[in-house]
């Protein structure tokens, strides 16, 4: 079935795999209308023959076949896969690149290119393999506005998507980007508390991700603000007020604090 859009993908680790898993997903693409490269052959081996879509011998090529191109290799080799691009620059007359590198500026990026290419700046994460992400996206300098429904078309199919100002997107990689390693250390600590109470590890480890997944539900069901849904969970004088002041004393809150603002800063700092 022929549904139109014809997307590429340069480099095909877990996230640019887990959008393209998306897209196919929720036919925003057909398995014959997505062209992948790679550095890595068993990378490009596994995505084909796993999902149908057709490997290509370059960048350049994956550019030459797509209407959006996916720019998802490692942050550091981004100017490279763009310099090579931009060498070749008759490939993205009329392609819209979107690039999932954190900590690079689109001023960074777009100076690479020629003057006009349709660029928008992204931040993905992980959960996008389960149809579960979180997205954040920003339009570069010669982006339209149906290159942004375009986006959401195409992030959207693995989770949500939202719209940032670019100075926020740091932000968005230690709330998001970096958030669900954060979400897995309180379920594994979650889990080890239970341990030491007695639970096996297995029961210990089912109650704290459903836990986890139903209070997140919660949040996202009701609309409530999160801590007028803690006030109902805790009781005068209960179980549970006395494990928030533990918290509190452990400084939890700062700690989770502290580690969206480290993250954010990191990304900066990969920008310069």
């Amino acid at each position: 079935m022929k549904l139109g859009l014809k997307l590429g993908l340069i480099g095909c680790g877990k996230m640019g795999r887990a959008l393209i898993e998306g897209a196919l997903r929720n036919k925003v693409v057909s398995p014959t209308d997505v062209y992948v490269s790679s550095r890595t052959p068993s990378a490009i081996e596994t995505i084909t023959s796993e999902l149908g879509v057709n490997a290509v011998e370059s960048n350049i090529e994956v550019a030459k076949h797509s209407d959006v191109v996916l720019l998802c290799p490692k942050p550091a080799d981004i100017p490279l896969v763009l310099l090579e691009l931009a060498n070749e620059s008759e490939c993205l007359t009329n392609t819209l690149l979107i690039s999932a590198a954190a900590g690079l500026t689109i001023a960074q990026q777009e100076k690479i290119l020629p003057l006009g290419v349709r660029f928008v700046r992204c931040m993905p994460n992980t959960p996008a393999l389960i149809g579960q992400g979180a997205a954040a996206y920003t339009l570069g300098t010669s982006a339209t506005d149906a290159d942004a429904e375009l986006t959401c078309k195409v992030l959207g199919s693995s989770g949500s998507v939202i719209e940032v100002k670019e100075q926020l997107m740091n932000a968005v990689t230690g709330v998001s980007g970096s958030g669900p390693a954060y979400v897995y250390t309180f379920i594994e600590a979650l889990a080890d508390g239970g341990v030491a109470e007695g639970l096996p590890r297995a029961q210990a480890l089912e109650l704290a991700v459903k836990t986890v997944q139903g209070a997140a539900g919660m949040v996202a069901d009701t609309g409530l603000h999160p801590a007028i849904l803690r006030d109902m969970v805790t009781s005068p004088g209960g179980t549970t007020i006395e494990a928030l002041n533990t918290l509190e004393n452990q400084g939890f809150r700062s700690a989770v604090i502290n580690a969206v603002r480290t993250s954010s800063q990191r990304a900066e700092e990969m920008g310069k």
